[in-house]
């Protein structure tokens, strides 16, 4: 059986973090590794608690950051697979066996959480208009500069294969938000095989999420990824994100 690792960038996230490691699947706990952003909250102190293996950042370094200590770690741990879960409980858990197992069985390389399966059930989870407008419209724009059928391109809950993370030089992506959309679009650039899983849409008062500032700039930031990513497809411009590791 494949090795899945599941990884959480943590950041504040005391209150939720019960709930989400509640609705992992247990064979899945042994392994998780928590990754603490110097949260000012009582996040390492509860996932201590829950057994989890927590390693501390001094710093806050970013959400991108965050992530880059994870998926070190997560290859260091001999992963097959990697799941990255956000512990503030947006994300559905239970889901995470049935992501693995498109990796696992060589159907994917990258396996996302689409929450926009209709738009009923987006706004009913409590998905703000405004969001769910930048989001279908960002994702369609993706999905024509790039060739790829996304439901998707911006949700938080990810499972990637060690071969999609040995490929990807996510090493020189950003360390804010923008990380995830540049990871996707380098997957395509690099022919990795990208799907999706539905889940649904939890927005709710603990949950982190960025406001309509920093929504604003991440929505600036991704047409900038996908002019880069149409640039170096079109053997243009060589951006250091779609260059391949050494």
């Amino acid at each position: 059986m494949p090795k899945v690792v599941i990884v959480m960038p943590a950041y504040n996230a005391a209150a939720t973090l019960r709930s989400t490691v509640r609705d992992l699947p247990r064979e899945y706990l042994a392994g998780a590794i928590l990754v603490d952003d110097a949260s000012s909250d009582d996040t390492v102190r509860v996932a201590e608690e829950l057994g989890l293996r927590v390693v501390r950042r001094e710093r806050n370094g970013g959400y991108g950051a965050n992530q880059k200590t994870c998926y070190r770690l997560a290859l260091e741990a001999g992963a097959d697979i990697v799941v990255m879960l956000h512990p503030d409980y947006q994300y559905n858990p239970k889901v995470v066996p049935h992501m693995a197992a498109l990796i696992g069985e060589g159907i994917c390389d990258v396996v996302l959480g689409n929450r926009v399966r209709t738009r009923r059930e987006a706004l009913a989870g409590g998905m703000p208009l405004y969001k769910y407008a930048a989001n279908r419209f960002l994702s369609l724009l993706c999905n024509v500069a790039t060739g790829e059928n996304l439901g998707e391109w911006h949700s938080g809950l990810r499972a990637y294969s060690a071969k999609a993370l040995r490929t990807i030089p996510w090493e020189d992506n950003s360390d804010d938000f923008v990380f995830d959309m540049q990871f996707l679009a380098q997957a395509s650039f690099f022919g990795l095989r990208m799907g999706d899983i539905p889940v649904e849409t939890k927005y709710f008062k603990e949950a982190s999420s960025i406001n309509f500032r920093r929504g604003t700039v991440y929505g600036l930031l991704t047409l900038l990824v996908m002019a880069q990513h149409f640039l170096a497809r079109a053997g243009l411009a060589a951006p250091g994100l779609f260059r391949p590791k050494a």
